[in-house]
Protein backbone atom coordinates (compact mmCIF):
# COMPACT_ATOMS: atom_id res chain seq x y z
CA UNK A 1 0.00 0.00 0.00
CA UNK A 2 1.01 3.63 -0.28
CA UNK A 3 0.96 3.93 3.50
CA UNK A 4 3.07 0.80 3.95
CA UNK A 5 5.60 1.97 1.38
CA UNK A 6 5.74 5.40 3.03
CA UNK A 7 6.29 3.82 6.46
CA UNK A 8 9.01 1.50 5.12
CA UNK A 9 10.93 4.38 3.56
CA UNK A 10 10.78 6.46 6.73
CA UNK A 11 11.60 3.52 8.99
CA UNK A 12 14.58 2.62 6.82
CA UNK A 13 16.26 6.01 7.11
CA UNK A 14 19.44 6.20 9.17
CA UNK A 15 22.33 8.58 9.76
CA UNK A 16 24.20 7.13 6.77
CA UNK A 17 21.57 8.72 4.52
CA UNK A 18 22.57 12.21 5.68
CA UNK A 19 24.95 13.70 3.13
CA UNK A 20 27.37 16.47 4.08
CA UNK A 21 25.16 18.94 2.22
CA UNK A 22 22.04 17.80 4.11
CA UNK A 23 23.88 18.05 7.44
CA UNK A 24 25.11 21.59 6.70
CA UNK A 25 21.69 22.78 5.51
CA UNK A 26 20.02 21.15 8.50
CA UNK A 27 22.36 22.88 10.91
CA UNK A 28 21.58 26.21 9.26
CA UNK A 29 17.84 25.51 9.42
CA UNK A 30 18.11 24.55 13.10
CA UNK A 31 20.11 27.66 14.01
CA UNK A 32 17.66 29.85 12.10
CA UNK A 33 14.70 28.20 13.82
CA UNK A 34 16.24 28.58 17.28
CA UNK A 35 16.96 32.25 16.55
CA UNK A 36 13.46 33.14 15.40
CA UNK A 37 12.03 30.99 18.20
CA UNK A 38 13.96 32.87 20.87
CA UNK A 39 12.89 36.17 19.34
CA UNK A 40 9.31 34.90 19.17
CA UNK A 41 9.18 34.24 22.92
CA UNK A 42 8.63 37.97 23.38
CA UNK A 43 5.44 38.09 21.31
CA UNK A 44 1.95 38.48 22.72
CA UNK A 45 0.71 35.24 21.16
CA UNK A 46 3.58 33.31 22.75
CA UNK A 47 2.76 34.80 26.15
CA UNK A 48 -0.88 33.72 25.69
CA UNK A 49 -0.02 30.10 24.86
CA UNK A 50 2.38 29.98 27.82
CA UNK A 51 -0.42 31.15 30.11
CA UNK A 52 -2.78 28.58 28.60
CA UNK A 53 -0.23 25.78 28.90
CA UNK A 54 0.61 26.46 32.56
CA UNK A 55 -2.41 24.38 33.60
CA UNK A 56 -0.67 21.22 32.37
CA UNK A 57 1.94 19.31 34.30
CA UNK A 58 3.66 15.95 34.12
CA UNK A 59 6.52 14.02 35.64
CA UNK A 60 8.14 14.25 32.21
CA UNK A 61 8.97 17.76 31.08
CA UNK A 62 10.83 19.84 28.52
CA UNK A 63 12.05 23.44 28.54
CA UNK A 64 10.37 26.47 27.10
CA UNK A 65 12.94 28.31 25.03
CA UNK A 66 14.20 31.46 26.71
CA UNK A 67 12.71 30.42 30.09
CA UNK A 68 15.03 27.91 31.67
CA UNK A 69 13.08 28.02 34.95
CA UNK A 70 9.82 26.95 33.31
CA UNK A 71 9.11 23.45 31.99
CA UNK A 72 6.02 21.82 30.51
CA UNK A 73 5.03 18.33 29.39
CA UNK A 74 6.77 17.65 26.05
CA UNK A 75 3.58 18.08 24.01
CA UNK A 76 2.96 21.56 25.40
CA UNK A 77 6.63 22.56 25.34
CA UNK A 78 6.70 21.67 21.64
CA UNK A 79 3.45 23.62 21.13
CA UNK A 80 4.71 26.75 22.92
CA UNK A 81 8.11 26.65 21.22
CA UNK A 82 6.48 26.06 17.83
CA UNK A 83 4.20 29.06 18.35
CA UNK A 84 7.25 31.14 19.30
CA UNK A 85 9.02 30.08 16.10
CA UNK A 86 6.11 30.98 13.86
CA UNK A 87 4.78 33.97 15.79
CA UNK A 88 6.40 36.57 13.55
CA UNK A 89 6.38 34.48 10.37
CA UNK A 90 10.17 34.66 9.90
CA UNK A 91 10.65 30.90 9.94
CA UNK A 92 11.78 28.97 6.89
CA UNK A 93 9.48 28.00 4.02
CA UNK A 94 9.54 25.73 1.03
CA UNK A 95 7.31 24.60 -1.82
CA UNK A 96 4.58 23.60 -1.45
CA UNK A 97 4.07 26.39 1.03
CA UNK A 98 4.84 25.22 4.54
CA UNK A 99 7.07 26.14 7.46
CA UNK A 100 8.87 22.84 8.07
CA UNK A 101 11.32 23.59 10.86
CA UNK A 102 8.84 25.36 13.14
CA UNK A 103 6.76 22.22 13.37
CA UNK A 104 9.58 19.68 13.52
CA UNK A 105 12.39 21.15 15.64
CA UNK A 106 10.34 22.00 18.75
CA UNK A 107 8.96 18.45 18.83
CA UNK A 108 12.38 16.85 18.33
CA UNK A 109 13.98 18.97 21.05
CA UNK A 110 11.08 18.47 23.49
CA UNK A 111 11.27 14.70 23.06
CA UNK A 112 15.06 14.65 23.38
CA UNK A 113 14.79 16.50 26.70
CA UNK A 114 11.90 14.43 28.01
CA UNK A 115 13.91 11.26 28.40
CA UNK A 116 17.32 12.26 29.80
CA UNK A 117 18.22 8.64 30.53
CA UNK A 118 18.33 8.04 26.76
CA UNK A 119 21.21 10.13 25.47
CA UNK A 120 20.99 11.02 21.82
CA UNK A 121 23.88 12.25 19.75
CA UNK A 122 23.92 15.35 17.57
CA UNK A 123 23.76 13.05 14.55
CA UNK A 124 20.68 11.33 15.99
CA UNK A 125 19.05 14.74 16.46
CA UNK A 126 19.89 15.71 12.87
CA UNK A 127 18.42 12.42 11.66
CA UNK A 128 15.20 12.91 13.65
CA UNK A 129 14.93 16.48 12.35
CA UNK A 130 15.38 15.33 8.75
CA UNK A 131 12.95 12.45 9.13
CA UNK A 132 10.38 14.98 10.40
CA UNK A 133 11.05 17.26 7.44
CA UNK A 134 10.82 14.28 5.06
CA UNK A 135 7.52 13.11 6.54
CA UNK A 136 6.09 16.61 6.27
CA UNK A 137 7.26 16.99 2.68
CA UNK A 138 5.91 13.62 1.61
CA UNK A 139 2.54 14.25 3.26
CA UNK A 140 2.31 17.60 1.51
CA UNK A 141 3.28 15.97 -1.76
CA UNK A 142 0.35 13.57 -1.44
CA UNK A 143 -2.08 16.28 -0.33
CA UNK A 144 -4.50 17.60 -2.92
CA UNK A 145 -4.98 20.69 -0.71
CA UNK A 146 -1.27 21.57 -0.68
CA UNK A 147 -0.89 21.11 -4.41
CA UNK A 148 -2.99 24.23 -5.12
CA UNK A 149 -1.54 26.55 -2.48
CA UNK A 150 0.69 28.61 -4.85
CA UNK A 151 -2.23 29.11 -7.27
CA UNK A 152 -4.49 30.41 -4.50
CA UNK A 153 -2.22 33.34 -3.58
Amino acid sequence: TITGNFANVIHGLNANHLTDQVIQRSKRMILDTLGVGLLGTSTEVCHKVIQYSKIYSSDISSTIWGRLDFRLPPLYAAFVNGVAVHSMDFDDTWHPATHPSGAVLPAVIALSEAFPQKKISGLDLLLAFNVGIEVQGRLLHFSSEARNIPKRY
